[in-house]
């Protein structure tokens, strides 16, 4: 069986899609299959935290975790029974920072604390809120993978959607914080956060309305949740996937599809996110080829912002593309893409640049 060097977030089959070009930037292979199901096993029992939002000097009940060359090590010994502090550089750690997946709900605790007035400047506060909102949205959508047919865990992501909304509605410069930066690796919670904050701007950047909005961003923060049927070990796989491992990985799209009709919890209007965000107008994507107009607009959103975000995410085996070399490589394949959305994208993208 042949195999293709591909990103996890390939957009369309790699032999006829420039995003193949990510195998030019990776570091060497990862073959071992011992090695993938144990890297698989322990970050599974890992939660990956905004280390921005751990302050110096303040005390916290949970043990922090260095994650880095597929290795996890100790970084800070903290408990309920036995706080400690924060030390100083942590946040200029080069990898990324982990806790315990059993102390999420003190990491949870600790963050709310962090949303209260204090003596932080105006933008410090505003901030503060901003990356709060954007933790507690990750952390909803991780919950939500763990438990898929969830209603409380989708209803609590419409709630973090609305609140998204709002939040960029009042200052388009949140989206910025309200993405999430890896050091190191990937975590579809994470991305999927990001996916619903480049949807909801781009369509704010379209004109609109709230309603369509709403659905949009939840489709969006859904797009992957498919992925909760997919094996840990071929998600988390660094490098090589096999052609058969390719097209297990696919059916993603499907699967999710699946989990939110069959729950009836979902918007019909939501879902076109979720079902077609793989869909290339020229008829190359997947699952179903679709093309041109057949493509909802839904879909050609949340497929340029999950591409995007795929391309400017850093893995193990590869270093992440900046955003101007992603947008490169993304208006290379224009006809895949709706170009007045792409245009709108760009310059959504460009003004948060200055």
């Amino acid at each position: 069986m042949g195999v293709r060097y591909i990103p996890l977030e390939a957009e369309s089959d790699p032999k006829d899609s420039g995003v193949l070009v990510l195998g030019t930037r990776a570091d060497a292979p990862y073959d071992d299959q011992k090695s993938f199901r144990e890297y698989s096993f322990r970050k599974s029992q890992y939660y990956h935290i905004d280390k921005d939002l751990l302050t110096p000097g303040t005390a916290i009940e949970f043990s922090l975790f260095a994650h880095s060359h597929l290795n996890f090590e100790p970084l800070l010994q903290a408990s309920e029974g036995s706080p400690a502090r924060v030390p100083d550089g942590v946040g200029a750690f080069a990898g990324d920072i982990l806790i315990r997946k059993s102390d999420i709900p003190l990491y949870s605790a600790y963050i709310t604390s962090l949303d209260t007035p204090s003596q932080a400047s105006k933008h410090q506060g505003t901030w503060i809120e901003t990356a709060v909102l954007r933790e507690n949205s990750k952390l909803v959508i991780r919950e939500l993978l763990d438990h898929p047919r969830s209603g409380q865990y989708i209803r609590e992501c419409g709630e973090s959607v609305n609140r998204m909304i709002t939040c960029i509605l009042n200052d388009r410069e949140a989206i910025h914080d309200l993405l999430s930066i890896r050091n190191f690796d990937y975590y579809t919670y994470t991305h999927s956060v990001n996916v619903a904050v480049l949807s909801i701007g781009l369509g704010i950047a379209v004109s609109l309305p709230r309603p369509d909005l709403e659905n949009l961003g939840l489709g969006a923060m859904l797009h992957d949740i498919g992925k909760s049927a997919i094996p840990p070990d071929l998600l988390n796989k660094q490098g090589r996937l096999t052609d058969v491992e390719y097209g297990v990985l696919r059916t993603h799209v499907l699967q999710g599809e699946r989990i939110l009709t069959e729950g009836r919890e979902v918007p019909e209007e939501c879902l076109t996110a979720v079902s077609q965000h793989h869909e290339k107008l020229t008829g190359r994507g997947y699952p179903r080829r679709l093309s041109g107009q057949a493509i909802a607009l839904f879909g050609k959103i949340a497929g340029i912002a999950d591409c995007y975000d795929a391309l400017t995410t850093r893995r193990p085996y590869k270093t992440a593309f900046s955003p101007f070399e992603a947008l490169t490589i993304i208006v290379k394949e224009t006809q895949d893409y709706d170009r007045d959305l792409l245009k709108a994208f760009i310059t959504m993208l460009g003004h948060l640049e200055h």
